[in-house]
């Protein structure tokens, strides 16, 4: 490229950075589930959002720690008081057949829904003057806050914190064909087994009537009770989302189909950039002769709730290990807590498993955990608990960067030697590192796409035109059953009727042969 085309370049690109910016959007987000993790996922989009100009609400549990310019934060920390058992609970969930995980799961969602919808400080702005440009909702069971869009006469974006399911691809229509998409709550790949599939199949199916005979109703129920004014009736709201945001990203997963106002954002809360650790942290991990390993299990789960046996199973694992171990602990104090362990209730997980001293992650395969390791190259022990966190770490262990230890199974012996299994591997590091090398190969951060698509929804007036067809059919229009009963039915009837004809034909030459027997005795007689 010239001189003169890479100056003619650089001015178009400035002149296409004004023009974005110079319209200012103002978005109402609503953030309503108690996992600090799926807030992490939202308050990035809002905070990029911000950079770019543009007014956010901000609804959430969660208030933000420092103010932060253009977003006017909106908590609701009622939600958490109210759900604050369902947390408490994952662990006695994990241990249940997945059926009842789903009911108990669905059931959660249909508190959290009503909870925020309740919420006077939500109720008051219901009633307030404001106007927004779009409305960008999580969707993680929550499908009566859809109607805030309407409410607020702006286009639904949906956000979906939580990878590709059928709450939020049916959104827009995207298709999840069983043959090679699994469920993600099933630890399948795209590469299924007859049974595999079978299960797979068997297991959708479950929650297609599940979700149609007993858990849309209820939602429904509350989206007509809080929003008796929408003109749209509860299905046909949630058919006319504008688009849907998804936490997820081909590389790290596999490939699948997805409707073009679904667009993959996975990893747009990492920060390209390490930020400095606490000092203390910084100094533990820089000393650390044979590297560290960090551990946690999340923002929901408590590494203190753990039983006793199965504490005591992580502190021998962590003692017989020559590395150090940052250790996600909530309480001050660990009884029999080994010299090469920190603990704290907090750390910067980011900024700790971009450091280049960080060997390994013990994690509860967690999708952003799970993201997060692979950017950094950071290879995975897996101790999942419920969700997609099986998937996730099944996909790890078939890509061949992560090992998983089923908490029912977790002993010290078990423990220790996935985490020597991994750290022993030079395949493990080299595989991930191929991984977070595909996956930082984009053409933009995961971040300033989601911002490119909510401003694109916004300067269209919801961009209507990327709404498939498949959202105006209904179950049998969609999967062709009408069409295949009259083609499959004319050619069974055609089929039928040629047989009959060919039967009629059949006894009359039948008839006529056995006539002109009949009548040949009779003509020798004369």
């Amino acid at each position: 490229m010239s001189h003169s085309e890479r100056r003619t370049s650089f001015i178009g690109l400035a002149l296409m950075c004004l023009l974005s910016s110079a319209t200012a959007y103002n978005y109402l987000l609503i953030l309503p589930t108690i996992a600090r993790s799926h807030y992490n996922v939202g308050s990035a989009l809002a905070k990029g959002l911000a950079a770019a100009g543009h007014q956010v609400t901000l609804v959430s549990p969660f208030p933000l720690k420092t103010p932060i310019k253009n977003i006017n934060d909106f908590p609701v920390p009622n939600i958490l008081k109210a759900m604050s058992g369902d947390l408490g609970s994952l662990l006695q969930k994990s241990e249940k057949p997945i059926i009842q995980q789903i009911i108990g799961f669905y059931a959660m969602g249909l508190r959290i829904t009503e909870a925020l919808l309740k919420e006077p400080k939500i109720q008051e702005l219901r009633k307030s003057n404001q106007t927004f440009d779009a409305v960008i909702s999580e969707v993680f069971l929550n499908e009566a806050h859809f109607g805030l869009a309407e409410h607020f006469k702006a286009p639904l974006i949906g956000l979906g914190t939580f990878g590709a399911i059928s709450w939020n691809t049916d959104l827009v229509g995207s298709p999840s064909p069983p043959s090679y998409v699994p469920h993600a709550l099933l630890k399948f790949s795209d590469h299924m087994s007859l049974v595999e599939r079978v299960i797979n199949f068997a297991f959708i199916n479950y929650e297609y009537l599940f979700m149609t005979l007993y858990y849309l109703p209820q939602q429904e129920v509350l989206y007509a009770k809080y929003f008796p004014d929408n003109k749209q009736n509860f299905y046909e709201m949630r058919k006319n989302t504008a688009l849907v945001l998804l936490n997820q990203h081909v590389s790290l997963s596999f490939p699948r189909p997805y409707s073009p106002n679904m667009i993959e954002v996975g990893g747009m809360h990492i920060n390209p950039k390490r930020q400095p650790l606490p000092q203390d942290i910084e100094d533990f991990i820089k000393g650390a002769k044979h590297g560290v390993i960090y551990f946690s299990m999340g923002s929901n789960l408590r590494s203190k709730d753990l039983p006793m046996a199965k504490r005591q199973a992580l502190i021998e694992t962590f003692g017989k290990l020559k590395q150090r171990v940052l250790w996600k602990f909530e309480e001050p104090n660990l009884v029999g807590k080994p010299a090469n362990v920190f603990i704290s209730d907090w750390f910067p997980q980011d900024d700790i498993l971009a450091h280049e001293n960080v060997i390994l992650f013990i994690t509860h395969g967690g999708l952003l955990s799970t993201t997060e390791s692979i950017y950094h190259g950071k290879p995975f022990v897996g101790i999942p608990i419920f969700g997609d966190q099986f998937l996730n770490m099944a996909r790890a262990e078939q890509n061949g960067y992560g090992r998983t230890v089923n908490y029912e199974e977790l002993t010290a012996e078990r423990l220790l030697a996935a985490i020597q299994q991994l750290l022993q591997d030079p395949n493990a590091k080299q595989l991930v590192n191929e991984m977070s090398a595909r996956y930082k190969d984009q053409p933009q951060l995961p971040l300033e796409r989601a911002v490119f698509w909510v401003e694109h929804v916004s300067r269209h007036k919801g961009a209507r035109y990327l709404r498939s067809a498949s959202q105006d059919l209904d179950f049998v229009q969609y999967h062709n059953l009408d069409a295949m009963f009259i083609l499959y039915g004319g050619i069974l009837f055609v089929l039928y009727c040629l047989m009959l004809f060919i039967r009629l034909v059949w006894r009359a030459l039948q008839q006529f042969f056995m006539g002109r027997q009949a009548a040949q005795p009779k003509q020798k007689r004369h």
